[in-house]
């Protein structure tokens, strides 16, 4: 087994690599607006550190979100491209569930991430293993009665203290926790699910509604 993990839907642009054993390389670097940029440069460092060429790759993971469009869109397409090039599977992970595995908290906690718009990405859990609820988007106001008391972790938790006032690290997921945490669910038998996003409302950028026709009639 060789997977290759990918995750662009938090600033971080963050590969790993997994032999089913172990991490042999990964890469993270956080650049909320060169996901495109990076992402592929990355590919080939973590390759290289390896000493290894794609086409040893026998599996493909990539975070599905929930995150921003741009973003998110960018490891979801090189996840399926890389899958059709190679003829490996392509595996989704709840880029929530890989901050959560990452943290390794004991008892319930809530992982939140920047969702912009004064929102965040959340969803409670009750180990580093076990999500209790579906991923959601809201203020972090909102679900203030919610999460109280509750631990957090990500970059939502500690952009709002007053909502989440015991955040924690991670602040990012990373390539590495994803792909651990694919290869203990695969090798438990559990069903990943398919490389389609989670964007859970609709994108920034829209067509006006009322704009200027310039061909000619």
């Amino acid at each position: 087994m060789l997977l290759l993990a990918l995750d662009t839907a938090t600033p971080a642009v963050t590969v790993a690599l997994h032999d089913g054993e172990a991490v042999i390389a990964s890469s993270s670097q956080a650049d909320a607006r060169r996901h495109g940029e990076l992402l592929l440069p990355a590919v080939d460092h973590v390759l290289a550190d390896a000493g290894l060429t794609l086409d040893a790759v026998t599996g493909i993971v990539v975070g599905i979100g929930p995150g921003p469009y741009t973003g998110l869109r960018v490891g979801l397409m090189t996840a399926d491209t890389f899958g059709l090039a190679l003829g490996v599977p392509v595996h989704g992970v709840c880029t929530l569930d890989g901050l959560a595995y990452a943290a390794d908290l004991d008892g319930p906690f809530v992982v939140a991430t920047d969702a912009r718009r004064k929102e965040v990405y959340w969803a409670r859990y009750a180990d580093s293993r076990t999500r209790l609820t579906d991923p959601a988007v809201d203020r972090p106001a909102d679900i203030a009665e919610q999460v109280a008391g509750l631990p957090a972790v990500g970059a939502g938790a500690l952009l709002y203290p007053d909502t989440f006032p015991s955040a924690h690290e991670p602040e990012h997921v990373s390539a590495a926790a994803l792909a651990a945490l694919a290869v203990e669910r695969l090798a438990a038998g559990v069903e990943l699910p398919a490389p389609r996003p989670l964007y859970l409302r609709r994108p920034d950028a829209q067509v006006p509604k009322n704009y200027k026709v310039v061909t000619p009639k």
